[in-house]
C-alpha cells in the first residue's frame, strides 16, 4: 500500500488514510481463532466506513457490512476496533481471499483496501488402510491408504516393521530386492511379485502441513506354494474318478441298471374268430363275447 506522510494540521486535508495487515498470506489450523488485521495508522475521519468482503471462486460476498457480521461468518466472527476481523472458530470452508475496505470521506485519500489470502489447514484424520492378509510368493499385491479430510491434500508414507519404505527400493539395502511402486499422491503400494522378505507388519501415514495421522499395523504373510501337494491332490481326484467310472461300467454289464418291467398287466387280446366280437369291460382282463350271425 502507498503511504503518505501527514501534512501540517492547518491544511484542509491534514491526514491520509493508511492501514495494513500483519500478513497478506495467512495460514491457520482448523477450529482455532484467527485475526485478519486491518490496521488504520492515521485518519482524519471520525467514523470511517469499514467493510469486509470474502472472495471465493471469484465471487465476492459481504461478511461485515453496516457494522454487522453477515454471510457465513455470522455468529462466528466479530470486529475488533478499529477494523480487525476476528474469526472465532475457523473451518476449512473459510479458506478464501478477504478484502478490507475503508472509506474516509474527509481525508485526502478517501478510499483504500487490502487483500488477505487465508488458508485453513486441516490435520488428516486416521486413514483407511487395506493390506492383504496372505499372498503366495511371486504373485502381485496391492496395499491401499486413503484419507479425505485433511487440507491441504494429504501425502502418504508406508512403513514395514516400523521402517519407512522408500520411493525407490534400490536406495535402501533392506528393500533392494523388493519389486514395488509407491505412489505418495494416491497412497497405493503395488508389488509386482512379492518375496518372502516382503512379509511383515505394514501401516500407512497421511500427512500435510497441519500434522499427520496413522492407521494401525496390519500383517501381510507371503507363503510358498506347495507344488508337490497340488500334484498329489490332482492325482487322487483322477484315481477316484477312474474308479467310479469303472464301477458304473461293470454295473451296466451285469444288468443292474436295466429296468425290470412286470408283464402281468400287459394283456394281448386274442385273435378274433369269425362271427365273434369281444368287448372289454371296465375291469382289465375281463372280457365277454357277443355272438353275431351272418346270413
Amino acid at each position: 500500500l502507498d503511504t503518505k506522510e501527514p501534512e501540517p494540521p492547518n491544511n484542509i486535508n491534514p491526514l491520509v488514510l493508511h492501514f495494513e495487515s500483519l500478513a497478506s498470506n495467512f495460514l491457520s489450523s482448523h477450529l482455532v481463532a484467527i485475526e485478519l488485521s486491518c490496521l488504520i495508522e492515521s485518519i482524519s475521519t471520525n467514523d470511517p466506513r469499514i467493510e469486509w468482503k470474502k472472495i471465493k471462486d471469484g465471487e465476492p460476498s459481504y461478511v461485515y457490512f453496516e457494522k454487522k457480521i453477515s454471510g457465513d461468518l455470522e455468529g462466528r466472527a466479530r470486529i475488533r476496533e478499529p477494523a480487525t476481523l476476528v474469526i472465532t472458530n475457523a473451518t476449512r470452508s473459510d479458506s478464501a481471499s478477504y478484502r478490507c475496505e475503508v472509506t474516509a470521506p474527509i481525508d485526502q485519500k478517501t478510499f483504500d483496501e487490502i487483500l488477505i489470502n487465508l488458508v485453513i489447514r486441516v490435520k488428516p484424520v486416521v486413514p483407511k488402510c487395506a493390506v492383504p492378509k496372505s499372498v503366495p510368493v511371486g504373485k502381485a499385491a496391492e496395499l491401499r491408504c486413503v484419507e479425505d479430510e485433511g487440507f491441504p491434500k494429504s501425502q502418504y508414507q508406508w512403513f514395514r516393521n516400523k521402517e519407512e519404505i522408500p520411493d525407490d527400493p534400490k536406495t535402501s539395502p533392506k528393500f533392494f530386492n523388493s519389486s514395488y511402486m509407491l505412489n505418495a499422491e494416491t497412497g497405493t503400494l503395488k508389488f509386482s511379485a512379492v518375496r518372502k522378505d516382503d512379509s511383515g507388519e505394514y501401516f500407512c501415514r497421511a500427512k500435510n502441513d497441519a500434522g499427520h495421522s496413522e492407521c494401525g499395523p496390519q500383517t501381510m504373510e507371503v507363503y510358498n506354494i506347495n507344488i508337490a501337494g497340488i500334484i498329489l491332490g490332482v492325482l487322487v481326484v483322477v484315481v477316484v474318478l477312474l474308479c467310479i467310472t469303472v464301477g458304473i461300467c461293470c454295473a451296466y454289464k451285469r444288468g443292474y441298471f436295466i429296468s425290470q418291467k412286470q408283464t402281468g398287466n400287459n394283456y394281448k387280446a386274442p385273435a378274433k374268430g369269425d362271427g365273434v366280437d369281444y368287448v372289454r369291460t371296465e375291469d382289465e382282463g375281463d372280457f365277454r363275447h357277443k355272438s353275431s350271425f351272418v346270413i
